[in-house]
């Protein structure tokens, strides 16, 4: 699976290995993204919390980080395509994104990019904005977008009846890893995505044939919320 964000910290306790790793920026010289495959660090510590969250639910789990954003955990739209595009096309199954851009003009290049996962049956797992307001690529239906709720079990999820937020997850008051092997508890729908990564990378590892939209449809019926058939059914 790949960790679309600010790096990942390998050295950190709550980590463990970081398969791949590559690094996107923007050159201001060539107007162009430029890609440099090998170990980096996390250039905030953004990444390395959703990277330990992910372990905590799947151990297991090979993860890639791909470094998108920077020291102030901010970066081109452009290079964040870039990046996902990148982790599609090296074939990684689940991708977690806990960031997003509202920004109205790369819709449709974020539209497009969520069908090419879809079809490549890559499952995006998306953080919601933090604020009411439409972010891509969460906001579209091939992707699972995630929002915080306050509850703390890792495998607990509550599935959102009202559109566009798939699902509620941990995010709330929430113990991560951070830089130089500490941990730090904060609060945001950025935490609450890889609690759902980590729960979608245990489903493929025993269902790998599973497409992004089956994955959400299970997801959906496992939910803590989840109504039995023919529970409320007053005939």
């Amino acid at each position: 699976m790949a960790v679309v964000d600010s790096g990942i910290d390998a050295a950190h306790p709550a980590i463990g290995a970081v398969e791949r790793a590559v690094a996107l920026q923007w050159d201001t010289e060539t107007g162009q993204v430029t890609t440099t495959e090998g170990p980096h660090d996390d250039l905030f510590g953004h990444g390395t919390a959703c990277a330990g969250i992910i372990r905590r639910s799947a151990p297991d789990a090979a993860i890639w980080s791909v470094r998108v954003l920077g020291s102030r955990l901010t970066g081109k739209g452009l290079v964040f395509a870039a990046g996902l595009r990148w982790a599609i096309k090296e074939g990684a199954r689940v991708v977690n994104l806990s960031l997003s851009t509202g920004r109205e003009d790369y819709f449709g290049l974020f539209h497009e990019i969520a069908d090419e996962a879809a079809f490549a049956d890559v499952v995006l797992v998306c953080a919601t904005n933090n604020v009411p307001a439409p972010t891509y690529p969460a906001q579209f239906s091939s992707v699972i977008s995630v929002a915080a709720h306050d509850g703390q079990d890792p495998f607990s999820l509550d599935a959102n009846p009202a559109p566009p937020t798939d699902f509620g997850a941990p995010g709330i008051d929430v113990r991560v890893p951070w830089l130089s092997g500490s941990t730090i508890v904060s609060t945001g729908n950025s935490f609450a995505a890889p609690h759902v990564t980590g729960l979608v990378a245990r489903l493929l590892s025993k269902h790998p044939q599973l497409t992004p939209y089956e994955v959400k449809t299970v997801l959906r019926a496992v939910a803590s919320n989840a109504l039995s058939p023919g529970a409320g059914d007053d005939r």
